[in-house]
């Protein structure tokens, strides 16, 4: 599995080790629910978790996972890493492959720039499979997360057809900013370039030129291009999946509705993406998934223009668990829905830090490049990208 980001920066990864194989239970929500319901006692908190006790060992690969049963819907395994006193999350999210807003999500009130020395940082490397057919490529919007599931990678009983294991790839995505929406429905793939050229719509020439900003009509392939060196283009005119030029926007809302992935990852993902591959498109902000008979809850903050308000997605959570929960249970379930950490919990547990009790201690895998750009450089292109976000959807609103 290729999972090394060659492009410029302060950090490379080399993963070697191999994917984490989890095997999934055969319990029924139904039956799992009957414990949580009214007149069960409390739930249990966790044991104290000492991080730096924990043995050191390599991080797992961020992007290959295999589902060991039809029943398993969630996959990788949480890790933390400790920092040095150089280290930055922008670091972190480069080197282990995760989305910006991910790891900013899963480390509330830890300062993106200045950490501090030997500092946990939690990864957010463990996820949910959104509860759609496992085929082609899934984007989950709200989790700023694209699953493609390979048709080579299926392994099925000889005699039944049934699915018995299944790989799926999971890579970190910016989306379209407000006014910019990535639209949701079911496309395919119509075509796939190499170095793209970017004929610029006209509206985006006509937003740059209102903010002082003029862009030129055609953009050719190079390092100024922001489509990257791939592009997957959609059965939805004017929108792609595409790598970029801007690997520090990637898993921000920053586009102007298009998907856009590390260059590492699009070029990899263009390899396996055929013509005519099925894309499905969703917003789910709060996922429920299975792992060795236990249930999980993911959240993430729901999109500030999403239709579906926040309660109503929660209540179809209740309803997918067959009936009322204990109000321990449900309560919880909110809390951990407020939270928007990204990170599935066991809501059978009391303590939302439950995750603690499962972290792999991972080694800082962060290397100084020398011809990579200065952390006040890294900073101004983060900020550019939001302020460029910011100042175009102002405009898209009418502001």
């Amino acid at each position: 599995m290729h999972s090394r980001l060659t492009f410029p920066h302060p950090m490379r990864l080399a993963l070697a080790a191999p994917a984490l194989l989890l095997v999934g239970g055969c319990a029924t929500i139904e039956g799992w629910v009957d414990g949580l319901r009214a007149g069960d006692g409390k739930p249990q908190a966790p044991e104290p978790v000492e991080l730096e006790a924990l043995p050191l060992e390599e991080p797992i690969d961020p992007n290959r996972f295999v589902i060991e049963s039809p029943d398993q819907s969630v996959v990788g395994e949480p890790q933390v890493v400790f920092t040095t006193d150089t280290d930055t999350l922008p670091d972190f999210a480069l080197a282990y492959g995760i989305g910006y807003d991910e790891l900013l999500h899963a480390n509330p009130g830890v300062d993106p720039w200045l950490p501090g020395e030997n500092r946990p940082i939690l990864l957010p490397t463990q996820f949910v499979i959104p509860d759609v057919p496992r085929e082609g490529i899934v984007l989950n919007i709200a989790a700023k997360r694209l699953f493609y599931f390979p048709a080579d990678g299926i392994e099925r009983d000889a005699e039944t057809g049934v699915v018995l294991r299944q790989t799926v790839l999971t890579f970190p995505i910016g989306i379209g900013r407000v006014g910019w929406e990535t639209p949701l429905g079911e496309t395919t793939v119509v075509s796939k370039a190499k170095d793209p050229t970017w004929w610029v719509p006209a509206s985006v020439r006509q937003e740059h030129a209102e903010m002082g900003d003029p862009l030129p009509a055609v953009v050719p392939p190079g390092p100024d291009n922001p489509l990257g060196n791939r592009v997957l283009k959609l059965d939805m005119p004017g929108y792609l999946i595409h790598g970029t030029n801007q690997p520090y926007g990637v898993g921000m809302r920053v586009s102007h509705g298009c998907v856009r992935l590390y260059p590492d990852n699009i070029e990899f993902l263009y390899e396996l993406v055929e013509v005519g591959e099925h894309v499905r498109i969703i917003n789910e902000p709060y996922l429920l998934g299975q792992l060795d008979g236990e249930w999980y809850f993911e959240s993430h903050e729901p999109l500030e223009d999403d239709p579906v308000g926040a309660d109503a997605r929660l209540e179809a959570v209740f309803e997918k668990l067959g009936g009322e929960l204990s109000p321990i249970y449900a309560d919880h379930v909110r809390a951990i829905a407020s939270s928007a950490s990204g990170m599935p919990l066991r809501f059978a547990e009391y303590d939302q830090s439950e995750v603690y009790a499962r972290l792999r201690r991972v080694r800082n895998a962060v290397e100084i490049d020398p011809d990579a750009p200065t952390l006040e450089e890294v900073r101004e292109m983060i900020d550019e990208v939001v302020a460029d976000a910011e100042a175009e959807g102002a405009a898209a609103a009418g502001e």
